[in-house]
């Protein structure tokens, strides 16, 4: 079956099925890729051409058979010049009051636990139906236990692995706790993106730190287990269900605003909440939609700071220089090694004495909670140094806002407009978009749209329906979750039924007094 679409001469023109395929398999797009990708740079290894699928379901896949629209280079490159914060890098009033800057890096985690796609190009199209998401499709923190201490023991302390418990290994840069690292200082990780930079490398080890602290607690109380459970399976069904419980009640709750998760998530008479999807559907098995993945869950790059304050030390406002802007660049467009002590890049073993302060990013009391930073707004306006990414990052496209335009192209998304009109959603007027009434790549529209509808503090209609809708039939999906094993469950690891994301953090210690300590 071919996919048509309207002809036309512009710059933005749609591309019909057989020109994709003509360019999928030209002699550019075949042979050797490059490395894997690491995060969000390195370019991927690709398959050799994947010809359009007719299924419906797979590890990544489709919401809709909508018509592609697949912008030029040169539209790429017009879109992506639009969506800088430019100038006003540094104005308080692009601030978003409601989402402190964690939750940039909560959701950055979540997305490392959802997908992880080593296959896709950006030099060519990609047949979604044909590509495997190298995570499992359930919030499982399976980046975080690997496959489990038999499988995977690189990531457990063999010390503790004493009739069937298991705890994570903490690793340290010899003055405060780091990932666990090899000899070359490459993390040890289920996932290794989440050493990509300082800040989801802080929320991995903390993690690893609230699985230790619930097996010490399984281990002191038997009745905890349930069934056959070892203390190890125990612990780990806790900590996912309190995780699990963060995301719905907490990270979603806050990302689509709190009308369209009542709309989705809708309490039955017996008090037990039932999802409510309407358009995120599967005929054996869950897929992680690219709508999603490469598009409406990509809103979290715009909340990303151009600057942050880590801790009482690193970030802090030089004395010497009253008008210096406080914190220290998020990114530079040097390695990471040129000058370590001058961004939050990753991959390479924590500095001393940047332990994090988790007061200064979340909503919780402990040291710098007078200094709390919140995200940047949802809008189509990027923190500057995301344009020029570190190479061990941005590989050869530093441009994180080229690339996710690319990545939309190369996987054949439908334009915004025609996603909201499938959904039924209000449609943005082309005044709204703002790109002078060319279609709008997927990712564009749905970070427009939230500028639009709620101020960029959460998203609109489509994206949050989008976002929603996944988060939700992933978790139903999922026969260990706690919203299909007891869907009345609530938390009991912190201050009482609604725990927000910052009780994990006390239950695991690090990051609550100041640095250095």
């Amino acid at each position: 079956m071919t996919i048509t679409a309207p002809q036309s001469t512009g710059s933005h023109a749609p591309r019909t099925a057989e020109e994709l395929t003509a360019a999928g398999t030209s002699a550019h797009g075949l042979g050797r890729g490059q490395r894997p990708a690491r995060g969000h740079g390195h370019e991927a290894r690709g398959l050799q051409y994947l010809p359009l699928s007719a299924l419906h379901e797979g590890r990544f896949g489709r919401l809709f058979r909508l018509p592609p629209y697949v912008p030029s280079d040169t539209e790429i490159a017009r879109v992506a010049a639009l969506m800088t914060e430019g100038s006003t890098g540094g104005d308080r009033t692009l601030d978003n009051p409601t989402i402190p800057a964690g939750y940039t890096y909560l959701g950055q985690f979540i997305d490392h636990d959802l997908t992880f796609d080593p296959a896709s190009s950006l030099e060519r199209q990609n047949d979604p139906d044909a590509l495997t998401s190298f995570r499992s499709p359930r919030f499982d923190l399976d980046s975080v236990y690997g496959r489990g201490p038999a499988d995977d023991p690189f990531l457990y302390d063999r010390a503790s692995q004493v009739d069937g418990a298991a705890k994570l290994l903490i690793g340290s840069n010899g003055r405060d706790d780091d990932l666990p690292r090899n000899s070359q200082g490459v993390a040890l990780l289920g996932d290794p993106r989440n050493d990509e930079n300082t800040f989801v490398g802080q929320l991995h080890l903390t993690m690893l730190k609230f699985h230790n602290a619930v097996m010490d607690r399984v281990l002191g109380d038997p009745h905890l287990t349930r069934g056959s459970e070892t203390p190890f399976e125990t612990a780990q069904r806790i900590v996912r269900w309190h995780y699990q419980w963060v995301v719905v009640h907490d990270f979603l709750r806050r990302t689509i605003g709190d009308a369209a998760l009542a709309e989705l998530l809708v309490t039955s008479p017996d008090g037990r909440p039932e999802p409510q999807l309407r358009h995120f559907t599967w005929h054996r098995a869950p897929y992680i939609p690219v709508e999603f993945s490469v598009a409406a869950y990509r809103f979290g790059h715009s909340q990303v700071r151009g600057r942050y304050r880590l801790n009482t030390v690193v970030g802090a406002p030089d004395p010497a220089d009253p008008q210096a802007r406080p914190g220290l660049p998020t990114f530079t467009p040097d390695p990471v090694d040129k000058e370590p002590l001058g961004h939050f890049g990753g991959f390479r073993p924590l500095p001393q004495f940047w332990t994090i302060e988790w007061a200064r990013f979340f909503e919780l009391d402990g040291a710098g909670s007078d200094g709390l930073q919140h995200s940047r707004k949802i809008d189509t306006h990027l923190a500057n140094p995301l344009a020029t990414l570190p190479p061990e990052i941005g590989g050869a496209m530093p441009s994180l806002i080229a690339r996710n335009l690319t990545r939309g192209a190369r996987l054949l998304l439908p334009s915004g407009q025609a996603m909201a009109a499938r959904t039924g959603v209000e449609r943005l007027t082309e005044q709204e978009i703002g790109l002078d009434g060319a279609p709008a790549p997927l990712w564009y529209y749905v970070l427009r749209e939230a500028e639009v509808q709620a101020d960029g503090e959460h998203l609109g209609q489509l994206g949050g329906r989008v976002v929603g809708e996944v988060f939700l039939g992933l978790l139903q999906a999922d026969q260990s979750s706690y919203l299909r094993n007891e869907p009345t469950w609530r938390p009991f690891l912190g201050a009482g039924d609604d725990v927000p994301r910052p009780d994990p953090l006390r239950v695991a210690g690090p990051g609550l007094g100041p640095t250095p300590g």
